[in-house]
């Protein structure tokens, strides 16, 4: 935990799950930036009093320290609604100042002010600025904010598209902001997502299926090479068994299994409101009738039951935002050795110089390698 001082107030803020090895703030320079621009009083104080619209808020931090303004959140991520909800909790506020909303749902119809952390998926980006912009007035103030290297061309132009006229504010301390005042006279156009698209024919069971990518899936206009290479190299199973898609993405590997494995059920497992309804829509084009499957938001594996699992399946994410770590992998391998029953299998594909397969045996006690390429292996650990 660590404390965020600024204009609106003092904050002990955390991510969620909270660990206390995280070497990861709740917040970044990013976000100071955005928060002492709506105080500057050089360029005036911004009005607050109407709705106010925070996308992206990766911890909370914006949300919490804007709370006695009553904002409305808007998050792709159940870790940063329920990192929202801890942070006012622990800060003594009113658990009801924040309204959080899913990437999914309908947004306000009126937005007075619109606070946007740019995330790292540029098609996420323009998923939701597609959604909000019908809400945009002209006298709406529309900031932007992110560290220098996660601000491109390409996004100054989405807002400019999208939103109106844009520009970017000088770098302090790496972040930057962006203002776009918007244009009533644009052209409002529907979002592009989701994506769809055929997948190839050497994929086993799933092969010709349809994929559905909604917005900030990872590699959404094609199939990663890493989910390829394990689709080819799956288990089959006989009998009713249960398996996990554990951060499912798209939900094509859960989609072989259960195409695989008749008898299976296939639970989609993932943080991401976006993965989530991907998995849906894909199962449901490509399933057969009476395939049975629960799609669940969520942190990993904890709203499973203990021992209730037969075989997880899982192509773990190693960025958090834009840094590097393999702490995702590591929760979600622990949560997969609770969820699993006695001889319950994981199976895990991830590029070779991750060394996943220290952190298996450590926690599993072994680790096999299944297969393997130059660049990536699929790795497989039983619960004794």
């Amino acid at each position: 935990m660590n404390r965020l001082t600024t204009s609106q107030g003092t904050f002990e803020l955390a991510r969620f799950p909270e660990h206390p090895s995280d070497p990861f703030r709740a917040w970044d320079a990013a976000d100071e930036y955005l928060l002492r621009q709506l105080t500057d009083p050089e360029t005036g104080p911004v009005d607050l009093s109407g709705t106010v619209a925070v996308v992206g808020d990766r911890w909370g931090a914006l949300a919490t320290a804007l709370a006695a303004h009553r904002p409305v959140q808007i998050s792709d991520s159940y870790l940063a609604r329920r990192a929202t909800q801890a942070n006012l909790d622990r800060n003594g506020l009113d658990p009801d100042a924040v309204t959080l909303l899913s990437s999914r749902d309908t947004p306000p119809g009126r937005i007075d002010v619109l606070l946007v952390r740019v995330p790292k998926s540029l098609a996420f980006l323009e998923d939701q600025l597609h959604r909000i912009a019908p809400a945009l007035h002209a006298g709406t103030v529309v900031i932007g904010t992110g560290m220098v290297k996660e601000i491109h061309t390409s996004t100054l132009k989405l807002f400019e598209r999208i939103v109106g006229p844009t520009r970017t504010s000088l770098a302090v301390r790496k972040a930057r902001l962006i203002f776009s005042t918007p244009d009533p006279e644009l052209t409002r156009t529907p979002s592009p997502l989701p994506y769809r698209y055929e997948l190839s024919g050497d994929v086993g069971p799933v092969s010709g299926r349809t994929a559905v990518n909604h917005a900030g899936i990872f590699c959404a206009e094609r199939l990663d090479v890493g989910t390829r290479f394990f689709l080819k190299h799956l288990p089959t199973r006989g009998g009713s068994v249960k398996i996990a898609d554990l951060g499912c993405g798209n939900g094509v590997l859960g989609l072989s299994a259960a195409l695989a494995n008749p008898d299976a059920h296939v639970t989609f497992v993932d943080e991401s409101y976006g993965a989530v309804a991907s998995a849906e829509e894909t199962f449901r084009l490509g399933a057969p009738e009476g395939a049975k499957a629960d799609f669940l938001v969520g942190d990993g594996l904890t709203d499973l039951a203990p021992g209730s699992l037969d075989l997880v399946l899982n192509n773990p994410p190693f960025h958090s935002h834009t840094a590097t770590t393999d702490a995702t992998a590591r929760t979600m391998f622990v949560g997969a050795r609770t969820a699993l029953r006695q001889g319950g299998e994981l199976w895990v594909v991830g590029n070779r110089h991750l060394s996943y397969h220290t952190h298996l045996r450590r926690i599993f006690g072994n680790c096999t390698t299944v297969a393997g390429d130059p660049k990536f292996v699929v790795l497989r650990a039983v619960k004794r």
